[in-house]
């Protein structure tokens, strides 16, 4: 019996996601000077993932 696709993309390298968790939101946007300290976590702007 083969292996399943699924299981054999674990070993290569990661592919570049689309969507990005929150924390990484809020990273992006120190990045671009439009996160304050103090600001809330919900309710972010949307983000495009750094290239």
């Amino acid at each position: 019996m083969s292996m399943s696709r699924t299981l054999k993309s674990a070993t290569k390298v990661a592919t570049k996601r689309n969507v990005l968790k929150r924390f990484e939101r809020v990273e992006v946007l120190k990045a671009a000077g439009k996160w304050k300290e103090g600001d809330r976590g919900r309710g972010l702007p949307k983000t495009k993932p750094p290239v």
